[in-house]
């Protein structure tokens, strides 16, 4: 049996374990709010603009001179899913749900005839399509390097979108990500 002083040297580290983990803890959520503020600040835009795309999209509709981009080709054969997952785990159902979603998607479209393929963002999207669609996955962006996301990590992404859907690759894209 352990001696008072073994079972004090015990207490007190466990006592110091338990501070640094509530240390971590006001930190983590701390970045977690801050991180919060910065994308609720930009949600007035994004609805905006998601507005005036679909509004732009509305009014061009049977114009022959319009973007194709904008209105479609018509068709719905193919199918491109776009997959924003994070590069790490520890994030609760964040990335299972977004990659469960699309994996749903993609089975009734396949059972329906219909061709599917994927650009997965992030590491855990691929690693959890990858046993199932991995042969459908055409590109991955790894930003796992990259401190803080900005418009040059997004402007690569929807170059290569356009770019296939310019080679007609594609005829519908649909985007699953997590939104707070």
């Amino acid at each position: 049996m352990a001696n008072l002083k073994e079972l004090r040297n015990r207490i007190s580290s466990v006592a110091s374990t338990q501070k640094i983990t509530r240390a971590m803890q006001m930190v983590a959520a701390s970045k977690l709010r801050k991180a919060q503020d910065a994308v609720e600040s930009t949600r007035p835009y994004s609805d905006k603009l998601f507005q005036v795309v679909g509004n732009l999209s509305r009014e061009m509709e049977g114009d022959d001179n319009a973007p194709k981009l904008l209105v479609g080709n018509g068709k719905s054969q193919r199918y491109l899913f776009v997959i924003a997952t994070s590069e790490r785990g520890l994030c609760g159902g964040f990335n299972s749900s977004i990659t469960r979603l699309a994996s749903q998607k993609a089975r009734e479209l396949i059972n329906a005839g219909k061709e599917v393929e994927f650009i997965c963002v992030g590491k855990k999207g691929k690693a959890s399509l990858s046993s199932e669609f991995g042969d459908k996955i055409i590109d991955f962006f790894d930003f796992s390097e990259v401190r803080n996301l900005s418009f040059v990590q997004g402007d690569q992404i929807a170059q290569k979108i356009i770019t296939l859907f310019e080679e007609d690759k594609f005829d519908i894209c649909h985007l699953y990500f997590f939104k707070i």
